[in-house]
């Protein structure tokens, strides 16, 4: 019989959190809220969500005692899922927060769209360009559609981390994967549909083995 593999979802005082934990539920997952590194335990994927400013969700991660866990988990390669500000404390740094340090698992910053005609912050639905290997978007047409709510995006150094584009004023990298680790810019959990798809597809892979380099 399979079990449903468990998820912890880490609660470090950002916002969002229920709608990230009900949609994982939605797609199979037992899913537990992780505060301590002891929660830890047991855990097949971790996924961090976040709304709200850089430095504040740093700040909040860092108090927690999960920064270095986390830094540990990604480079370990396991399951892992970042969505929005829990996708731009991967790298270096942030236009938002001068002088706070990101996670820096991936060399990059995280930049502010720039003045121009577009509405900042960028809000609302948008399509994507897909890079065709990423198994996240397994099912999903070449230029699926996805909810924003940003001002800001990362830009990462290494450009074969970047699993999916989209075009607002300027292109910009709105999803990465590499190995068992991915991020969104996107909410996938206000995606409906096509968020739900590549939740499912990230929860069917957990107890998969580990891509070849």
């Amino acid at each position: 019989m399979t079990t449903n593999p468990t998820i912890g979802v880490v609660d470090y005082g950002s916002g969002n959190l229920r709608s990230a934990c009900k949609a994982f539920e939605t797609c199979g997952a037992e899913v537990r809220r992780v505060r301590t590194t002891a929660e830890l335990a047991g855990c097949e994927a971790l996924v961090v969500p976040g709304q709200g400013a850089f430095h504040d969700c740093a700040r909040n991660l860092r108090a927690s005692g999960l920064w270095e866990p986390i830094q540990e988990w990604i480079r370990a390669d396991q399951p892992f899922f970042g969505i929005c500000v829990g996708y731009q404390l991967l790298f270096d740094a942030s236009e938002e927060s001068p002088g706070v340090a990101g996670l820096g698992v991936f060399e990059g910053v995280v930049r502010r769209f720039p003045a121009g005609p577009l509405k900042v912050p960028h809000m609302g639905w948008n399509t994507l360009a897909v890079r065709a290997d990423d198994p996240l978007y397994d099912g999903l047409a070449a230029h699926p559609s996805f909810y924003f709510v940003h001002s800001f995006f990362p830009d990462p150094a290494d450009r074969s981390l970047v699993s999916a584009t989209c075009e607002y004023g300027i292109p910009f990298a709105a999803s990465i994967g590499r190995g068992r680790v991915h991020a969104t810019q996107f909410h996938p959990e206000k995606s409906q549909h096509n968020g739900l798809a590549i939740l499912r597809n990230f929860v069917s892979g957990i107890a998969r083995p580990a891509p070849t380099p």
